[in-house]
């Protein structure tokens, strides 16, 4: 054993032996998609006086939650998101409209002295500075005076109640600071009007609106008020207005006002259901990988697919350390990337096969030449696959950044089990001499039926690269045709209103639920059955109230029982927002794809690549619309994720073609011929792999993962094509129309059609 391997060897096992301690110790935070609860997401508006800046919005956060707090909600979780935006999770509530009341109220609460009645023609607006003019409870209009004090300097309130004065309910408030001694100047100068007068009122003003306006008492003295730092809000007060009353004030005024920009809401058995699902396709789809792997590649196979199972483990091991949350589009990430875990494997065990056959070679010089040699394919892959991971990240918003972390996670971590891990266990056991009596049974002895197949043949696959492209321009027509002939189905992430999903105790009889819907003021809503008795409910954005009411119509007009599974409320600007944040991704995605490829190889190797990319993306989004299918904010991380594969497949054809570049006896279509059949195992091997874990995903993930499935599943199939029958085809033609006049390229310059 080299002093090389002993170190990846120590390297492998201290690092699985601390991702083992943090399995074991941390536990993963789910998302509340995965566990069931409420997200919350506010922005933070300009006030009269007030500047809504990230600043302001820190402080509107620490006030939430306080509020959050006496909601009593377990482990809140409350965050600044940008400059101006705050993310609430509640998990475990189901019912957010209390939660959306109390958190959405500016609670601006303020003591005024009442100067008079207004005149009937007044407006609840300035009459003079500092002026207000307000109805009371009774809906008189009174004249109010500045602010004497305001809820800044409220210390605490409570709800109580007195039998002996009534049966109704109000709200012990304590003043803290400065407050006690103004609110006695307050009411001692209301006690200098006499009784009757409405000068003798004190108006308590909450939101711009007077909740109550009681007379200062006759036992009150002129000018010297009501002592002792509190007094009683009086009204025709529930105990539920006045707990919310005291919670507001409790909680503390907000800085500025805020709005409701998005709500989700996800029942906890869609959850569970979501992790068991993912997790019964994980096993299997990692069993079928595993068992495919060591089927063609025999005993390397087996290494790899242990190195799979610690790949898994690792990636675990560090969302837990880094504290980073599961969501669902995350733990659907976490399963992809075990397929892709596979390619840097099969594409050394490929290289590995190649060595072999040179003259000298033995099983652990080929192995170390084919990782040397594949290190830049795997390096240049990934990293593209990395690029649209970190563009989720940045520009995307909810649960899809979860799936971006996990991509992005799955990617490096594939690359440490392949070039540590695998490298470590594949060299130890290549050095028994059992293993190199019995090249045979380590997979890398022979080329593979495929590649022997197509080297005895030598199929010039390039020799009409027009034809291909013909065939490419027409899929991208119809595909096209579909989106100028159904159009696109844009989710509410991207339109704006509320998406409903129901499960039910029978089956739904869709028509009779749209008739209920028109019967409930909603006749543009969309119903579509979901899943297994599923119902889905998309209208434009409602309240939490016509939410209900939706609700209560089709549970009281559709047979069976139905339970609100999921909920999700996007405004109109919020929509608008993640649409032009999706087109900056994908136009962010091509951009820099193209100038990496141009960095690494060349600019009509880049052009080519990237109109691959078009190609694929075209066809994928067509093909949706086709079935008319939502394209909602988990599609677009299907999309781009399509998009870095679509390139590492081209990447890996196009490093193969510069290796090959030396031989100026060939042509350069001759040579993307034979850089095609020589990587065709690798692109048949791993697309394979990953159609595994996908079609486990599209049957055993539940109906909230087929479609993203579906979008991956699609994407793969044309990423492998296009890497091989658009990519490389366009490279070619434009390699012949970039060549310098007069220059040749070789004897066989001919073959090149023209």
């Amino acid at each position: 054993m080299t002093r090389a391997t002993r170190i990846r060897a120590l390297l492998a096992l201290a690092v699985l032996a601390l991702a083992a301690y943090i399995t074991v110790t941390t536990p993963v935070r789910l998302g509340l998609d995965l566990r069931g609860g409420t997200q919350i997401v506010l922005e933070t508006r300009d006030s009269a006086t007030v500047k809504a800046t990230s600043e302001v919005t820190d402080n509107t956060v620490e006030t939430l939650r306080r509020r959050v707090d006496a909601l009593g909600v377990a482990e809140p979780q409350l965050v600044r998101s940008g400059d101006n935006r705050i993310i609430v999770e509640l998990p475990g509530v189901q019912n957010p409209k209390e939660a959306v009341d109390v958190l959405g109220r500016t609670a601006q609460l303020s003591f005024h002295p009442v100067l008079g009645y207004a005149g009937e023609q007044a407006e609840p607006e300035k009459e003079k500075p500092g002026e207000l003019v307000l109805p009371d409870e009774d809906g008189q209009k009174l004249r109010l005076g500045p602010a004497g004090l305001t809820g800044a300097e409220v210390g605490g309130a409570e709800p109580g109640s007195d039998p002996q004065s009534g049966p109704g309910w109000f709200v012990n408030v304590d003043f803290k600071g400065q407050g006690g001694s103004k609110w006695a100047k307050l009411t001692g100068d209301a006690a200098c009007a006499p009784e009757g007068d409405p000068r003798r009122r004190v108006a308590i003003v909450l939101d711009g609106e007077v909740i109550s306006s009681p007379q200062v008492v006759s036992s009150v003295a002129c000018g010297i008020g009501i002592a002792g730092g509190s007094t009683q809000i009086t009204g025709d007060f529930t105990f539920d207005d006045a707990e919310e009353l005291a919670l507001l004030i409790k909680g503390g005024a907000l800085p500025v006002p805020v709005e409701l920009v998005e709500q989700r809401t996800v029942g906890p058995t869609l959850g569970a259901e979501a992790i068991s699902a993912s997790a019964q396709a994980a096993i299997i789809g990692t069993l079928l990988t595993s068992l495919f792997i060591i089927v063609v590649y025999r005993l390397l196979g087996l290494l790899a697919a242990v190195a799979l199972a610690c790949y898994g483990l690792i990636s675990y091991a560090v969302l837990a350390g880094l504290g980073a949350t599961l969501t669902l589009p995350g733990l659907a990430g976490f399963v992809l990337a075990i397929g892709m875990a596979v390619d840097a494997n099969v594409l050394v065990f490929e290289r590995a096969r190649e060595e072999y056959r040179e003259p000298r070679a033995t099983l652990r010089t080929s192995l170390s030449a084919g990782f040397r040699n594949a290190f830049s394919a795997i390096a240049d892959s990934n990293v593209t696959t990395l690029v649209a991971a970190l563009l989720l990240f940045f520009l995307a918003s909810g649960p899809v950044r979860g799936f971006g972390v996990t991509l992005a996670i799955g990617v490096l971590v594939s690359m440490f089990s392949a070039l540590v891990i695998t490298r470590a266990l594949a060299e130890v056991v290549l050095s028994f001499k059992a293993v190199q009596k019995r090249p045979g049974i380590t997979g890398i002895s022979q080329l593979g039926r495929v590649r022997e197949w197509l080297q005895r043949r030598d199929p010039h696959l390039m020799r009409r690269p027009r034809r291909w492209l013909a065939f490419s321009l027409l899929a991208v027509i119809i595909a096209g045709a579909g989106i100028a002939v159904r159009g696109l189905n844009l989710g509410v992430e991207f339109t704006g209103g509320r998406l409903i999903e129901y499960s039910s105790s029978a089956p739904v009889n869709v028509d009779r639920a749209r008739d209920l819907l028109v019967e409930a003021g909603q006749p543009r809503a969309v119903v579509n059955a979901s899943g297994d008795g599923g119902l889905t409910v998309r209208t434009g954005p409602l309240d939490n109230e016509q939410e209900a009411r939706v609700t209560q119509v089709l549970d009281g007009g559709l047979e069976g029982d139905l339970t609100k599974v999921r909920d999700e409320l996007i405004g109109p600007s919020l929509g608008d927002e993640l649409r032009r944040s999706a087109i900056i991704a994908l136009l962010a995605a091509l951009a820099m794809q193209m100038v990496y490829l141009a960095f690494r190889f060349q600019w009509t190797i880049a052009v080519a690549a990237v109109a691959a990319m078009v190609h694929d993306v075209v066809i994928l989004v067509g093909i949706f619309a086709w079935l008319g299918k939502s394209l909602d904010g988990v599609f677009l991380a299907a999309l781009l994720t399509i998009i870095g594969y679509s390139v590492n497949d081209s990447v890996v054809v196009f490093d193969r073609i510069r290796e090959l570049m030396g031989d100026r006896s060939r042509s350069f279509a001759r040579l993307t011929s034979v850089a095609i059949y020589q990587t065709i195992p690798r692109t048949i091997n791993t697309g394979i792999g990953v159609v595994f874990i996908l079609a486990s995903l599209l049957f055993l993930g539940g109906s909230t993962l087929r479609d993203f499935a579906l979008a991956l599943l699609i994407g793969v199939v044309v990423g492998t094509y296009s890497s091989v029958f658009t990519a490389a085809p366009l490279a070619v033609e434009l390699h012949r129309v970039g060549r310098s006049p007069g220059r040749k390229e070789g004897p066989k310059a001919a073959e090149q059609p023209a």
